[in-house]
């Protein structure tokens, strides 16, 4: 009798207790903010500039992963927001840098370029139809039915659109002619408030009386070598002619700026206001201004992470009082960063050279004339990538895996070349770390014949360009962080892959992930963890 009135009274309270276990709420709003340039140790290194608002709280409150890979070669703006927000790498997602040689025109591409859409308050044509999988945007619209709500604010158009994805309802960037909020047919109609913005309020009616001074004394800042000059800065934006706007992206002010027409779109639209999860997508930037080296402005970089702590507490503030911030989800990534540091000084003694890319496309022309008669083999040098033209090699019938053979052989006798890859190699030689890392960078239609890895410490010299790039194989720490709704606070120094980022949203969203994302989501995420089956 015991025995029976005590399953009895377990079967009937587990029978009352059934109602009250439901599924877990969903954050009403979800802010995706990537940040251009950020490190880690930088801003672990400025901290004692900071308020208490900005990245203190986001440390204390948040849960930090102080080192994100991103597990592939050649990183960039483009590639890591495609890597983000579709949780796959390049090789599939099809974003392998910002641009690349459209092998049937010949000429470089940009990752977002369509001339079937029209742009809005811009002549550029637009789309995300380069994206090759789905983002995590594009499966929140899908997986609710449409009545989510995604826009999508960034100083490039690419981070805008990439993070806009296939289905958003918006994605705007600023215009480096005018300083207009643009846009692009490819989404629904451009929004009256953005209009009135740009009519009322937009950076050209402003950008004239903006100057960039030290926030904080001078003295305060001392935080990077001291043989580096802290010199007293002070920077205008009214030489239109010479790219203004171009110089203020470049600026923490671009961060302000994004986050006024952040507050304009959270006031003029339904974004949080019921149980369906919204997405807003913004992006900063915290590298060198007008893309100068840290030597060159070393008061200019701490000033900029400064100004950001600030732009991100005032983010904070307006998500907290427009939508509350226990109903919001917050992650906040950087896209890695780029080593624009001038080349190593001699008197070190390191060891260094320079390498010429268009002279050794050329030479490569030549060795391949020599040997299989006259022709124009060599189509492009882009992005430490070299593309033969396949069209010119069929009608000589020539064995294209014996041309791409022998131009491997030649360019890696080249001074400062350490490896060649080849297509074939990357797509069916055997596995090693480093092979591994440049073909998930490498995609087989956009991607070119020949990767040229250069030795570090060298100089890529783009002479059409007029551009330098100094190579560093050094790892740069990109900070991952989650803040607000559910989020276990904590910080994690073993590193994570970049990947992991959209599975672990997409579950905290209850939808899919994108349908190229095969990495699983993060453990013990979550302050609450919802209720499962035993």
């Amino acid at each position: 009798m015991r025995e029976r009135l005590l399953t009895s009274l377990i079967t009937a309270l587990a029978i009352s207790g059934l109602p009250a276990q439901t599924l877990p709420p969903v954050p009403k709003l979800v802010v995706g903010l990537t940040i251009d340039q950020l490190r880690a140790d930088y801003m672990e290194a400025f901290s004692p500039l900071y308020g208490e608002k900005g990245f203190k709280r986001l440390w204390k409150e948040g849960r930090a992963y102080i080192d994100a890979e991103y597990g592939f070669a050649a990183i960039d703006k483009a590639s890591a927001l495609a890597a983000v927000y579709t949780g796959a790498m390049p090789g599939i997602n099809g974003i392998i840098a910002e641009n690349w040689i459209d092998r049937a025109t010949g000429r470089a591409v940009d990752c977002v370029e369509d001339p079937g859409f029209m742009g809005i308050y811009t002549d550029e044509a637009t789309s995300a139809a380069a994206v090759l999988s789905s983002t995590l945007t594009d499966e929140l619209k899908a997986g609710t039915q449409g009545r989510a709500y995604v826009y999508s604010i960034a100083p490039s158009r690419e981070a805008a659109v990439i993070a806009a994805g296939h289905a958003g309802d918006g994605a705007f960037w600023l215009n480096d002619a005018t300083g207009k909020w643009c846009g692009t047919t490819y989404y629904s109609e451009f929004p009256y408030w953005l209009t009135r913005y740009n009519d009322e309020q937009g950076v050209d009616k402003r950008i004239g009386d903006r100057v960039w001074e030290p926030l904080l004394p001078a003295e305060k800042y001392v935080f990077l070598s001291s043989e580096w000059r802290q010199d007293y800065f002070r920077h205008v934006f009214k030489d239109f002619r010479g790219g203004a706007y171009r110089e203020f992206k470049t600026s923490p002010f671009v961060n302000e700026e994004v986050n006024r027409v952040a507050a304009e779109c959270l006031c003029n639209s339904p974004m949080g206001d019921d149980d369906v999860p919204d997405f807003l997508a913004l992006s900063y930037y915290a590298g060198n201004y007008a893309h100068k080296s840290v030597m060159e402005a070393p008061m200019e970089l701490q000033d900029a992470y400064v100004r950001l702590d600030r732009s991100l507490a005032e983010l904070l503030d307006l998500i907290d009082q427009e939508v509350g911030l226990r109903n919001t989800l917050f992650f906040i990534v950087s896209t890695g960063y780029a080593d624009a540091d001038a080349q190593d000084l001699a008197k070190y003694r390191i060891p260094s050279g320079q390498f010429y890319p268009e002279r050794c496309a050329a030479l490569l022309n030549m060795y391949l004339n020599a040997i299989y008669g006259e022709g124009l083999f060599v189509e492009a040098y882009h992005g430490s990538q070299i593309y033969l033209d396949h069209e010119v090699i069929e009608k000589k019938q020539l064995d294209l895996p014996e041309v791409i053979g022998k131009s491997a052989d030649f360019l890696i006798q080249f001074s400062g070349v350490n490896e060649v890859y080849t297509a074939y190699r990357l797509l069916l030689g055997a596995w090693t770390p480093e092979v591994y890392r440049v073909r998930n960078a490498f995609h087989r239609e956009r991607s070119g014949d020949l990767w040229v890895d250069v030795l570090p410490g060298w100089t890529v010299v783009q002479e059409k360009a007029e551009d330098t790039e100094v190579v560093r194989k050094s790892c740069m720490p990109a900070p991952l962080l989650f803040f607000g709704w559910d989020v276990k606070p904590g910080v994690v120094r073993t590193p994570v892959n970049i990947s992991r980022l959209a599975p672990s949203v997409a579950g905290m969203m209850r939808i899919r992930a994108p349908n190229a994302c095969s990495a699983r989501p993060l453990e013990d995420m979550q302050a609450n963890k919802p209720v499962g089956l035993p």
